[in-house]
């Protein structure tokens, strides 16, 4: 066979056959604790199986390791292993805190960085900061049990092991000569004053997929042997009915050590093992000295190739292995140093191309490791509901039964690259996540974003009933109807981007929502009012009540937020349909029935004459939940939060030429008004506008939104040095209470961490800033600048004589965003707080974090530290407003003239 090893082949965005992603960054940093590895009575997943058996015990649904890759099914894995010579285990995966342990905010308790990725995944680089003093797993457990959510959590860098920097910086970076020829290149740097001694194992092994019998009748095991290679070398094959045969090549100085990847049921549960050889052997041989533990015949379904690397103080130590089809001549030197050469040029001339002109370094380099971040993030997901119910003896037939998730999904089969908040936090999909990693993964990856949209509406993940999964938690709960608008915002992008619009793409979406908008309008509007009453929606504890739970005053809640995520929702399928009528006339009367839809909403967001329980407050200029008591009372839960704001996202521009297009709609719907005065004055307002100029439709009149953008752009309210908050900073003087049944239910700014244990008490929606909703805000605001154009300006900020148009505020927030994670004047980023080490220590200060959700006062991270999933949209709005300017967002026609 032809040696490979000449770069060319697989670019940065592949070879256009599809092959060039056969191979990716799809492994996990944690399976153990997730609802797929729980088989408990009570559905206590972390408690069922913790970190300390996930290095004994084989995993059911999927795998997990340190900066690993994996094919696209997780057959097989490949993935480094390190110890120190003093840690009591070796290190496989990044360890965090269960809630149980003291975790506030889920964050991992690792330092590691996703430095680079091309969305073939034709280059990775990824960075870990590993100890060489023993990793202190008990002292973070113990000293976080003990403190209170009124104290900070006690992190890695608290514990004193990265003093004197007696720490190994150990990169892992591979490159692609060809789709299933994949060069890995491990470099460890001793940071540390005196030499230092660090054992690297790269580990090769097989998702254990044959212990449950999913293996065909007559299938061959897969396994793996030493086999003889070129001299200087040692040699892993890795042979799979369905993958094929790999070689893992290594250099000659490597021990291969090798056992199986199966439970040791000995040390978990004190009986026998199925075979001497288990999942945990390469750590009893390594740490524990015990030579018996691997097998001697050098085969098994799990090897390591075992360095042992003594590396002076300041010094640094490379290492190469290959992996590539068996029998394929895999070189360690002959055409290595150029293979990786030539992808990382190509690399870096993607994200130049990718940048927009005139960017700095600082936010080239942050783009660039956000991207990254969300290209590293995609996971392979496998989960067969229906066997997994029946494994817990559930059939679709059974009554429900407390305690197993998920009962009502039995139709749901997950065998799929996922793209997923982060690897360790978040090793599942949630839905309206997904829908913001679209929208990021637009500005890198048009093709996958599109899969990735079209991904959930499919029959395997869609229900029957059109309600599309959640999360893995419940996937029956309701997240906010997002879908849509990432439809069809990847679509604009890609039109703007390249000139092709794919009206395919967006036509398969659109009727798969059709079902999906029914069943919200069926099931979310109990009353038949127009308002919907969503439950959770993802803002976790922005409300007064759990708003997954009873109520505590029983009646219901209508919820501004749900209310006015459906006006998103209408307006953007209404958009949509606006599209495809352009191809197919027949579309049209689906344009009808979601300005229809959307007036109803608006409507009865703002009641004309009933102004005592309307969801608009005229005193206070704001939007609010309403909570109706079972006496028939109605109150107004007045917490000004993001729930108040979203109505300003929603809103619709139709230009001129667009309406000429629609001969019926005009005379459609002034017969629509004329049936229904009592929106006559929404149906004016959405009309508003010079004859023969734009249209628009909104929530919101020019005096709401004045009224509300006061709110929104005021430093003692929304608006922070670093975004929008979630929560008005008012209400930290003046915290909102409400009284029932002599128990005070209490809503005041919190600007991190959440003080409370509502939803597990780790995500936090009063007071901090998030991403995916200034996102959505700054969408609404340009939306808005397409119709009022220069015309309209507010203050920004709120009182300082500063006027700017909508586009201007828009791009003011986004600077804001992008404010968190560059180094300012001071040399500090925000998002890294008051910690001196990232700004001081060369080593640090150009690797950043790309966190949850961020203090709403200061800008550091909080809660996942690598939730690149939706905070990676800070490179779409650096993208954006580096290469669009107001005329983008504006035609001629937009401008009124008073």
């Amino acid at each position: 066979m032809k040696t490979r090893t000449h770069a060319g082949r697989i670019g940065p965005n592949g070879d256009g056959s599809g092959r060039s992603r056969l191979w990716g960054p799809y492994l996990s940093e944690r399976q153990w604790g997730t609802v797929r590895e729980d088989y408990s009575p009570g559905g206590d997943a972390w408690s069922y199986f913790p970190h300390d058996h996930a290095r004994s015990r084989a995993y059911r649904w999927g795998e997990d390791g340190l900066g690993g890759i994996c094919d696209d099914k997780q057959r097989l894995c490949l993935a480094l292993t390190l110890w120190n010579g003093r840690d009591p285990i070796l290190k496989e995966r990044a360890f965090g805190l269960t809630n149980g342990e003291g975790n506030h905010g889920e964050d991992v308790k690792e330092y590691y960085f996703y430095l680079d990725s091309t969305p073939s995944h034709s280059y990775l680089r990824y960075l870990y900061k590993y100890p060489q003093a023993a990793f202190p797993y008990n002292d973070l457990v113990t000293v976080n049990r003990d403190r209170t959510r009124q104290e900070f959590e006690y992190e890695l860098m608290d514990t004193g092991v990265f003093d004197d920097d007696r720490y190994f910086d150990v990169t892992v970076e591979y490159a692609k000569a060809d789709h299933d020829d994949i060069l890995m290149r491990v470099t460890v740097d001793n940071r540390g004053p005196d030499e230092a001694t660090l054992h690297v194992l790269p580990t090769l092994w097989f998702r254990n997929t044959w212990s449950w019998g999913e293996q065909h009748e007559g299938e061959a095991r897969p396994r793996m042997r030493a086999v003889d290679g070129p001299r200087s070398t040692v040699t892993v094959r890795a042979d799979h009915p369905q993958l094929g045969s790999y070689d893992l090549r290594c250099g000659e100085g490597a021990a291969l050590l090798f056992t199986e990847n199966e439970t040791d049921h000995e040390r978990l549960f004190g009986s026998p093992n199925a075979c001497p050889y288990v999942k945990n052997a390469i750590g009893r041989y390594v740490v524990e000295g015990d030579e018996s533990a691997v097998n001697p015949a050098q085969e098994g379904t799990k090897a390591a190739a075992h360095h042992t690397l003594t590396i002076p103080g300041g010094g640094s130590q490379t290492l190469r292995l290959r992996m590539g089809p068996a029998g394929a001549q895999l070189s360690l030197t002959r055409g290595f140093d150029t293979v990786f050469k030539d992808r990382i040029a190509e690399a870096d001339a993607f994200y130049r191309e990718l940048t927009p002109e005139g960017a700095s370094e600082d936010e080239a380099r942050v783009m660039r490791q956000a991207l990254s971040g969300m290209l590293w993030s995609k996971q392979y997901y496998g989960f067969d509901l229906e066997m997994w119910l029946a494994e817990h003896d559930l059939t679709p037939w059974s009554p429900p039964r407390p305690g197993i998730r998920n009962g009502e999904w039995f139709h749901m089969v997950s065998d799929d690259i996922v793209s997923m908040p982060d690897k360790w936090e978040y090793p599942w999909f949630a839905a309206w996540d997904l829908a913001f990693h679209a929208v990021g993964l637009s500005v890198v990856d048009i093709g996958f974003a599109k899969e990735q949209l079209e991904l959930l509406l499919r029959d395997a993940y869609l229900h029957p009933n059109g309600q599309i999964p959640a999360y893995e938690w419940n996937f029956g709960d309701v997240n906010p109807p997002v879908h849509a608008w990432a439809a069809y915002f990847v679509y604009t992008m890609e039109k703007g981007t390249t000139g092709h619009a794919d009206h395919a793409f967006l036509e398969r979406t659109f009727q798969k929502l059709l079902t999906n908008f029914t069943w919200w309008v069926n099931r979310k509007d109990p009353n038949g009012r127009n308002i919907f009453q969503g439950g959770f929606l993802g803002l976790d504890n922005i409300g007064v009540f759990d708003r997954s739970a009873p109520l505590p005053t029983g009646g219901s809640l209508e919820q501004a937020d749900g209310t006015a995520w459906m006006a998103l929702y209408c307006q953007s399928m209404l958009q949509i349909a606006m599209e495809l009528v352009e191809q197919n006339p027949a579309y049209e009367d689906l344009v009808l029935k979601f300005v229809e839809h959307y007036l109803w909403i608006a409507a009865s967001m703002d009641r004309v004459g009933d102004l005592h329980d309307e969801l608009w407050d005229e005193e206070d200029g704001f939007f609010y939940d309403v909570l109706r008591l079972p006496d028939g009372q109605a109150v107004r839960l007045k917490v000004r939060s993001m729930v108040g704001l979203l109505p300003l996202c929603a809103s619709t521009v139709f230009q001129p030429d667009q309406l000429a297009r629609l001969s019926g709609l005009s005379e459609r719907l002034r017969r629509f008004a004329a049936r229904h005065p009592s929106l006559s004055v929404t149906l004016t307002s959405a009309q508003a506008g010079t004859a023969g100029g734009p249209r628009l439709l909104s929530v919101l009149d020019e005096k709401k939104l004045v009224r509300v953008l006061a709110r929104l752009l005021s430093e003692d309210e929304f608006l922070s040095p670093y975004g929008i908050r979630a929560l008005s900073r008012h209400h930290a003087e003046h915290p909102y209470t409400f009284w029932v049944h002599g128990e005070e239910y209490k809503v005041g700014y919190l600007p991190a961490e959440s003080d409370t244990g509502m939803f597990g008490g780790n995500s936090n929606w009063r007071g901090p800033v998030w991403l995916p909703m200034n996102a959505l805000v700054i969408r609404g605001l340009l939306n808005l600048y397409g119709f009022y154009g220069d015309d309209l300006t507010v203050e920004c900020p709120t009182g300082s004589g500063v006027r700017k148009n909508l586009y201007e505020v828009a791009e003011d927030i986004s600077g804001r965003l992008a404010r968190i994670f560059l180094r300012g004047d001071d040399g500090r980023r925000p998002v890294y707080g008051g910690q001196a080490k990232f700004t001081d220590d060369p080593h640090w200060r150009d690797l950043i974090s790309f966190y949850e959700y961020f203090h709403g006062d200061n800008g550091a991270g909080v809660g996942a530290s690598h939730q690149t999933g939706w905070t990676g949209l800070v490179a779409a709005l650096m993208k954006i407003f580096g290469t669009l300017g107001p005329d983008d967002f504006r035609s001629g026609s937009a401008r009124r003239h008073k």
